[in-house]
């Protein structure tokens, strides 16, 4: 049965009220308030830029995080302990350039002294789409898709359908200037009777007779027309009474104040026989293409009074269609011009483990990512100056370790131990005790003590959470925020200052970067809950191999290489992926005698090298080494096949396509290439000097007697001289 209208209202009225006390009511341990964080696509983007203009500009700080649609390209491309920092950069750099960001948070957080407490502005969720809005910016975006990271989103209820059809999307700084550089050199060119539409006109060879008769016919008509333009009111009204009467084809109009004819329904064929009738027959008249504000597009006959008149008309016309098109190209800019808020502000910034974020707006919203992890930092800081990365924060600080118990660093157990209050909207909690600091939630002119959206991975709230840690762990370094009179003092806060701009270049490994300094260093961690699993890397003390036989155990590539140079020499084998590994010597020369040995036994078919240690590793002629140099030129490539081995096989074909021989330093010599997998082919000596160090240049007795050192039994080396 349904209630009557008066009734109904009334507990409408009711719902709303309620809801109303619960947005601003006080703190209490009550369920939290559940609105959701606002959804920005292309539709709200304007209304929520300029909202989100005036947060940062009062704010303290701003957080943010980011969704993306994948991590590794390929398993060995995932951060391993294994990587320096200069390959973790190219695994970043790799990442950042094959995936899409398809949401990205913002949160402003500002003191507000009279509550003592932070107010936090979290409903800014945008949703990104990389969609081709210009012509002249190059071919359309293309992106991957990791399986696991798609179907993380989906379980997190992340909303496909709005991130492609409404996502905003963006130019990068590089994209901007390169499509204004093309407008400036069509514009800089030489004004052509097509008008706006800057095409240089080519005349057609009359051959086919309907275009003869079209080309006449159209000749009469424009004549008329402008011989009736001269003539009386009443025979002009004749003529545009004539002209009318074909098919609504030709109409007569003013344009820019002088008398013009619209042409309508004609193809692109008889557009430009029109052309070749107004160039070769008609000094005052002239054909223009108009584009509007949405695309249309309008070709009209104009009549001039004059070659002056007309380059004027023509001038005039290309100046506009400049403009229209640079209105575009700002127009284009869409999300970017978040990114250049954030970076003209100059705000502090927080992230959770955000060097692949930074990477991901660098790529996205700035241009191509540099080559090298010191150009990449020195850029970063020039846009963001100052940048806190809260999971290097919850490492290094022994208090909060303590406060955390040593868990897990994640964004969501961080929030949980250190932010109940919020999280949970209760004060029942180990922590409850501690110092903490109020985060109230401003929505319109609504606030909130105890919000809570639901919505997990979602940018918008995950940059909610990031703020929110942030801000506990402040008042647990006893920062005080009272003095905070200026958004800039918290930045320049003594307590701070330590942390600011660091950030975990591999958490892995624990490497940090400094992006003021652009200093490495790395951190001793004091959460038990990482522990190395190798002993102190030293990487010019690493030999890569790869294509090695697939049933060979870590144990036994251990015990092969151990029978050779003795059984401390392997101090870690480390497995990129069932077809690669790295094994780690404790000797450097170790490395260069393993890439002679190996060279020497595959080039040489005889008992020594049939019944050798090392012969297990090498069966099947497919097995490949390098040091960690080639590793790194490997990880700089962007090919991306999801085996090692094939992806050094990869490598090699396109590194022998680049060689360049120069008979002078390399004479008739014959290297080889990245591994016996590739085959014999010709190498530079650069890359030659990288697989096999210095002793690339040896002479076969040389090679011998490296041979020779590098055994270990003496009864073998009687063996070898004695079938020598």
């Amino acid at each position: 049965m349904k209630k009557p209208a008066l009734v109904r209202a009334f507990s409408e009225a009711l719902t709303l009220v309620r809801s109303t006390y619960l947005l601003t009511r006080p703190f209490s341990s009550a369920t939290p308030s559940t609105f959701s964080v606002k959804k920005v696509t292309k539709t709200n983007f304007e209304s929520a830029l300029e909202d989100l203009r005036r947060h940062v500009r009062d704010a303290d700080f701003v957080s943010f995080d980011l969704e993306m649609t994948g991590v590794t390209s390929a398993p060995w491309r995932d951060s391993f302990e294994f990587d320096r920092f200069d390959v973790r950069y190219l695994k970043v750099k790799d990442s950042a350039e094959k995936f899409a960001v398809v949401q990205f948070g913002v949160c402003p957080f500002r003191w507000d002294a009279s509550k003592e407490s932070f107010v936090a502005h979290p409903r800014h969720n945008f949703y990104i789409f990389p969609r081709k809005e210009l012509t002249v910016d190059g071919p359309a975006y293309e992106f991957l898709c990791q399986t696991s990271s798609i179907d993380f989103l989906a379980k997190h209820q992340f909303d496909f359908n709005a991130c492609i059809h409404e996502g905003i999307s963006y130019l990068s700084r590089a994209q901007e200037a390169e499509s204004l550089r093309c407008l400036n050199l069509a514009h800089g060119g030489e004004i052509s009777n097509s008008g706006s539409h800057l095409e240089d006109f080519k005349d057609i060879p009359l051959v086919r007779t309907a275009d003869i008769l079209f080309t006449e016919r159209m000749k009469n008509r424009f004549s008329e027309w402008r011989d009736g333009l001269l003539c009386s009111t009443t025979r002009q009204s004749q003529l545009e009474g004539q002209i009318k009467d074909s098919k609504q084809q030709l109409q007569t109009v003013f344009f820019k104040m002088r008398p013009a004819l619209t042409l309508n329904g004609f193809t692109s064929h008889q557009l430009r026989l029109i052309q070749l009738v107004i160039r070769k027959h008609f000094k005052d008249l002239a054909y223009v293409r108009v584009y509007g504000d949405d695309s249309s597009e309008q070709k009209l006959v104009v009549y001039t009074d004059s070659e002056d008149d007309k380059d004027l008309l023509l001038k005039h016309l290309k100046d506009e269609f400049f403009e229209q098109k640079e209105r575009k190209v700002k127009n284009a800019l869409g999300f970017r011009q978040v990114i250049d808020l954030l970076s003209s502000e100059k705000k502090l910034l927080v992230g959770h483990n955000c060097f692949l974020d930074i990477a991901h707006i660098y790529n996205k919203f700035f241009g191509p990512l540099p080559a090298t992890v010191e150009e990449f930092v020195s850029s970063v800081h020039e846009n963001f100056p100052y940048i806190i990365d809260t999971k290097h924060l919850l490492n290094v600080e022994s208090v909060i370790q303590h406060l955390m118990k040593k868990k897990s660093t994640s964004l969501s157990s961080a929030f949980s131990l250190l932010c109940p209050q919020i999280a949970f909207a209760s004060r029942s909690s180990a922590l409850a005790s501690h110092p903490f600091v109020k985060v109230e939630v401003q929505v319109d002119e609504m606030r909130s003590s105890n919000w809570n959206s639901g919505a997990k991975h979602e940018a918008g709230y995950d940059a909610f959470m990031t703020g929110c840690v942030f801000a506990q762990v402040c008042r647990h370094l006893d920062i005080n925020f009272q003095v905070l009179s200026l958004p800039t003092e918290l930045v320049n806060s003594e307590k701070l200052q330590k942390h600011i701009n660091l950030l975990y270049l591999s958490w892995n490994n624990g490497d940090v970067i400094n992006l003021s300094s652009r200093d490495i260093s790395s951190q001793s961690f004091v959460s038990h809950n990482h522990i190395r699993r190798y002993p102190k890397i030293v990487f010019s003390n690493i030999v890569l191999i790869w294509g090695f036989p697939s049933k060979l155990k870590p144990g036994e590539l251990r015990e092969c290489v151990t029978k050779v140079f003795g059984p401390g020499s392997v101090t870690s084998i480390y497995y990129l992926d069932k077809t690669a590994a790295f094994i780690q010597f404790n000797k450097e020369e170790f490395v260069f005698d393993f890439l002679v040995l190996k060279e020497t036994l595959e080039r040489n078919n005889d008992p020594i090298s049939i019944l050798h240690p090392l012969s297990k590793l090498l069966e099947g002629g497919k097995t490949g080494a390098a040091t960690y140099e080639v590793y790194k030129e490997i990880c700089r490539s962007s090919i991306s096949q999801v085996l090692f081995a094939d992806q050094a096989q990869e490598v090699g074909v396109s590194l022998k396509s680049e060689v360049v021989e120069s008979r002078e330093e390399v004479g008739n010599q014959e290297f080889h290439s990245l591994g016996r997998g590739t085959g014999t082919q010709k190498s530079n000596s650069k890359i030659s000097s990288k697989l096999y160090g210095p002793y690339h240049h040896l002479s076969s007795d040389k090679v011998m007697d490296a041979l020779y050192v590098a055994e270990s039994n003496i009864e073998e080396k009687r063996a070898i001289t004695a079938n020598l």
